[in-house]
């Protein structure tokens, strides 16, 4: 019996079972597909950016040489936010009464925090379902073998082999569908929390140097200091 035929000819439970696990299923894999576009260059990208920025000789010029090496736009919005810190700030405001390390410190804290709520998103539900799924497909082949075994108990002649090995090898299609959903999204959630670790120790680490190379500076573009080369 095939998936699609579980979904037509099962009863309430069984098409319940079914069309859960093709959900999860596809989520799962449409997840997996946009966080393989977004951490394609991995660390690489992020690193480069990076060594673009300190070997850049304004702010101006680090935003322009970011937009071709930060395809992923993580280190970008950080650098942006700093260049537009230079903006005269209005005293009447709790924001703009504060010193301008403090508000260095604020904008950079909230770009990081949304680049990390990026490469975050998503792994939840790869999480969920890789750790429910197999259960799901459970719940489907105990379902089915019970109503296997009940639709055998009503029949004449009693119980043979050949009556029960048909409806129970179909009710444990189940359990291979929920192993087949699972299965993926547990290896792209182990894949991508690495990558994803990776990625946030780099950009907190570039905050933090950020935070000390422009924190007492003036409000204005001033030439940075060359870092590290960039990688070939």
């Amino acid at each position: 019996m095939t998936i699609l035929e579980l979904l037509t000819h099962g009863d309430g439970v069984s098409r319940s079972v079914a069309a859960l696990l093709l959900l999860m299923s596809v989520a799962s894999w449409v997840v997996i597909l946009w966080k393989a576009w977004l951490l394609r260059g991995g660390t690489h990208d992020v690193v480069r950016s990076i060594a673009a920025f300190w070997q850049s000789a304004s702010l101006g010029d680090a935003e322009q040489r970011l937009r071709s090496f930060d395809r992923a736009a993580l280190v970008w919005p950080a650098v942006s936010a700093v260049r537009q810190l230079g903006a005269q700030p209005d005293p009447a405001t709790l924001g703009g009464a504060v010193a301008r390390a403090q508000r260095l410190t604020r904008v950079l804290r909230d770009a990081l925090h949304a680049a990390l709520r990026r490469l975050q998103s998503g792994q939840i539900l790869l999480a969920t379902v890789g750790a429910t799924a197999p259960f799901v497909g459970l719940l489907g082949t105990v379902w089915g073998i019970y109503g296997a075994l009940t639709g055998i108990a009503g029949e004449a002649g009693g119980f043979t082999i050949d009556k029960v090995a048909g409806p129970v090898g179909e009710a444990l299609i189940m359990t291979a569908f929920g192993l087949a959903v699972a299965i993926p999204a547990v290896l792209a959630y182990n894949v991508f929390g690495r990558v994803v670790s990776r990625i946030e120790a780099e950009l907190e680490g570039f905050a933090h140097d950020l935070l000390g190379a422009l924190g007492e500076d003036p409000a204005r573009e001033a030439p940075l200091p060359p870092a590290r080369a960039m990688p070939a």
